[in-house]
């Protein structure tokens, strides 16, 4: 039998690393690069991608941009843009999937960041962390209705993720129920949530005692509860996005949300409002629940909740419902969760949200804005099927995947990025910073305007 030695690494292998290594500490201590670095910038990166990453990230790439070149190497933003390793600088009407609502780099989020590692980077995990205690009290003095304990969380889907566990333990009910066309994340148990069969079969069976139902019915909402009971599978938790976000941007019926929260209300089940992209002020309340006045049970934030510079998110549940993790703390935790540099982050970003009125400012701007899209695109309605929105979370929905394609790719060349969505890719998005500029906002409106007719129809 044969036994495999693992390869030590020479001296000069190690070597060749180390001189590596210090030539990208190098370059990311520059604010500039020349031109020669920025060509090997550029070739480490698609080499790497390739290589070492996913070459399938650029075979995707590829898809915004001209003439078949790989996508801009990005290199450094403010504000509401960002700019490629080459220079050439981008709007940025993707905002990351809906981080970078208070900008891109805000300076008061950058230096409360910077302020706190001076201090402490990461906490010990046994004392008590004083930024932990006091973003968990902001957050209940914002958060709708009485949401009063939190948790915290390094992302979306591990917010979904406590979520559901916090709402396991409340109850001994495993019957959850979540819409079509949701996207909850994709770690096991938010994946289970999440609605897109090309995420899901993969990883099939999910966790069991997932149910979904039309996003936006209440009659089949109400038709399951009632199933549900009948079979002794009660619900413990209806899962929802107030606003589907990667399910193209659909906003739910009238009152639609509150007839939910008495449903669940009426069968003694949770109400789960995932704002991972709704929440921070986007839609132009700082959380979406304020735009359909419901106050749900359990409430996921994270995205935008880090300011656009730490990963971050929490959970805010009412106590009734948290204090199932009062007799142990312990049921539930993540090492990086709640960390001295995103709390710090958090609170800085709620800071600036609160003192620049930016939810208010994203109603109006987001008004502003989706007229003006609606006027570009006056005239050619066989490509463009609808433009809807709610704040600064607008999508733009085509006849054909194509033609969402073909708009993408314009609009990249003329320095704007947008991006589809995940279950719907026949929608793009527009989710820039809550701080862009009007006179941004009119040059993405006029380029929309130049490329749509460039575009051509396929059969």
């Amino acid at each position: 039998m044969s036994i495999n030695v693992p390869e030590v690494k020479t001296e000069e292998q190690v070597s060749s690393v180390n001189d590596y290594i210090k030539k990208v500490l190098a370059l990311i201590e520059k604010e500039e690069v020349t031109e020669e670095e920025a060509k090997w910038v550029t070739k480490e990166t698609v080499d790497g991608f390739r290589e070492h990453v996913n070459p399938g990230f650029l075979a995707y790439r590829k898809t915004v941009t001209e003439g078949g070149q790989f996508a801009a190497v990005e290199w450094s933003d403010e504000g509401s843009c960002f700019t490629d390793v080459n220079g050439k600088k981008y709007i940025d009407c993707l905002g990351g999937f809906g981080i970078y609502n208070v900008g891109h780099r805000n300076p008061k989020v950058v230096k409360a960041v910077s302020d706190q590692m001076k201090r402490q980077a990461l906490h010990s995990q046994d004392l008590l962390d004083p930024l932990r205690a006091m973003l968990a009290k902001i957050l209940a003095d914002i958060t709708p209705g009485d949401l009063k304990y939190a948790f915290f969380t390094n992302s979306g889907t591990e917010s979904v993720e406590a979520s559901l566990k916090l709402a396991k333990m409340y109850s001994d009910r495993t019957t959850f129920i979540s819409t079509t066309r949701s996207f909850h994340g994709k770690s096991l148990g938010s994946l289970s949530g999440t609605a897109k069969g090309m995420f899901r079969k993969p990883f099939l069976p999910l966790i069991p005692g997932f149910r979904h139902v039309p996003f936006g019915d209440i009659d089949m909402m109400r038709k399951t509860f009632e199933t549900c009971a009948m079979v002794g599978e009660d619900v413990a938790a209806v899962i929802l996005e107030p606003i589907q976000g990667e399910g193209g941007i659909i906003i739910p019926p009238q009152d639609y949300l509150k007839q939910v929260r008495a449903l669940c209300d009426e069968y003694d089940a949770l109400l789960i409002f995932d704002e991972v992209q709704t929440g921070m002020g986007r839609t132009g309340k700082m959380f979406a629940a304020e735009l359909f006045d419901v106050v749900p049970d359990i409430l996921c934030l994270a995205k935008a909740f880090g300011g656009g510079v730490m990963p971050a998110g929490a959970i805010v549940a009412r106590e009734k419902v948290f204090k199932s993790w009062f007799d142990n703390p312990f049921m539930h935790t993540t090492t990086f969760g709640g960390n001295p540099l995103a709390c710090a982050a958090a609170i800085a970003t709620i800071d600036i949200l609160l003192e620049d009125k930016l939810p208010e400012r994203a109603a109006e701007v987001g008004e502003y804005f989706l007229k003006g899209l609606k006027e570009a695109a006056a005239g050619h309605e066989d490509k463009v099927f609808e433009i809807r929105g709610q704040g600064l979370m607008i999508g733009i929905e085509f006849h054909q995947d194509e033609i969402g394609y073909e708009v993408s790719k314009g609009m990249f060349d003329k320095g704007i990025l947008v991006a589809g969505t995940l279950v719907n890719s026949k929608t793009i998005r527009i989710e820039p910073p809550l701080t862009m500029s009007y006179e941004e906002v009119d040059t993405v409106i006029q380029a929309f305007k130049e490329v749509l007719p460039t575009v051509q129809i396929t059969n």
